[in-house]
Order: C-alpha cells, then structure tokens, then sequence
C-alpha cells in the first residue's frame, strides 16, 4: 500500500497519475499547505522540506516501510518498484536526462512564473519577464524534441510524460494572455492533448476532490506557503 500525502497542485498530480495510470493501491493522505499542515513534525518526518507530495512505501525493500519525497523521486522509486513506465534499459539515459529537465527546468521555471505573476506583494518587471521567457524557452525545448514524437522517451508513456504534462497542464497560468498558450508549440500541443485524453488523466484529476482544502489566499495561509517571506519566529 501506498500512502500518497496529497494537495491539488501541480506536482502531486504527477503522481496521482502515476498511480492511476498503474493501478497500485493507495490511500490519500491530504496535507493543507494553505494551513501550513506541511510544517507540521508528523509531516516533516516524512518530509524534512516540507513540501508536497510524499509518499510511504508500507511494503518497502526488504518489507521495511520507506518514505519517498520530490515527484521525480517519487515517479522514479515507483517506476522502478513496479517496472512500468520507465522504458527499457537503451532508454535510461534519455529517461533520466529529460526526467531532470523538468525538475530542474520547467517545474521550477513556471512555479516562479506563476508566483510573480499572481502571488508577488507587487509586480516585479524585470523577475515576471525572466520567467516567463525561461517558462517559454523550456516550452521550445520540448516542441523542438518532440517533433515527430508521441513521446518524451522511447515510443510509449513514461514517468517523464507524466512529469511534464503535470506542469504543461498549468500553461494558462504559467504563460496568461493568450487564448491557447500552446499554439505556439504546435507539437508540444499535440503530445498535451494526446496525455491529457487519456482515461487516466480524468481519474487523476478526481483524486482529493471530495476533500475540503482551505481556499482563503489570507495571511495564515501567506506564512505557511511562503514562509521566507517572514522574519524567523525568535524563542
């Protein structure tokens, strides 16, 4: 069993998708981070950042229970526990090589996007336009490579697919003003749509939608998002 520490954001559903797509059994854990469960010590010992998602393996290497934290670690660890999803071994260079370019890349790229866009105290020219224009030199990367592509790696889905499209899924966001954020990308559209019309993609999205998470953006829920914002508490 699976214990998957879950908020409805962009990197947790990675995983849900993960789960969904292999139909390993799992139980939802919901971490508020707008009430700043995510710092709380039962969750810090799962997770010394504190930062979603995690996982628990209950039935670890050598039957031990094993706490796994980071998408890509998590999407990794799984694809290598189940053997699914992780192409074949002339794949792992790729795998591994891509895998990275969205947690180095495209995820923290487009987070910092949104958050100057969208959460910033006040609008910052010179950070909103890095972001973005890195956001869209991320986007190019991948419309480049993907042409000719159904895929990221190999010629089936992978933990890199389910990585990107987790991501790529908030280009509204990460790039607003257009009506169609990827027409620019024409073949990163194509691979998007075709991920995103997959059965397992809607029952990802459902995970967590009949817990209640805090919606209020207040200043409870500004000092547990963004807690460096603040001075430290002092004893």
């Amino acid at each position: 069993m699976i214990r998957f520490y879950f908020h409805p954001t962009p990197n947790p559903l990675k995983v849900a998708l993960f789960l969904e797509e292999s139909g390993v059994p799992y139980e939802i854990v919901p971490v508020d981070t707008r009430k700043g469960e995510q710092h709380l010590p039962a969750f810090r010992a799962i997770n010394p950042n504190g930062k979603l998602p995690a996982i628990v393996d209950t039935d670890g290497a050598g039957g031990k229970q094993i706490a796994v934290f980071d998408s890509s670690a998590i999407l990794l660890y799984l694809g290598d526990k189940t053997g699914r999803f992780v192409g074949g071994a002339e794949d792992r260079g790729n795998l591994l090589s891509w895998l990275m370019f969205v947690a180095s890349g495209i995820g923290p790229y487009s987070g910092q996007a949104v958050h100057f866009q969208r959460a910033a105290p006040e609008p910052i020219p010179y950070a909103i336009n890095r972001y973005r224009r890195e956001a869209d030199r991320h986007y190019r990367v991948l419309d480049t490579h993907l042409d000719g592509r159904n895929y990221i790696v190999g010629s089936d889905l992978t933990i890199v697919d389910m990585s990107a499209w987790g991501w790529i899924d908030r280009a509204p966001i990460v790039l607003p003003g257009e009506a169609d954020p990827l027409a620019a990308y024409p073949n990163l559209k194509r691979w998007f749509t075709a991920i995103n019309g997959r059965p397992a993609v809607a029952r990802a999205r459902k995970v967590g939608a009949d817990i209640k998470f805090k919606q209020e953006m207040d200043e409870e829920a500004k000092r547990a998002m963004f807690p460096s914002n603040y001075p430290l508490a002092t004893a």
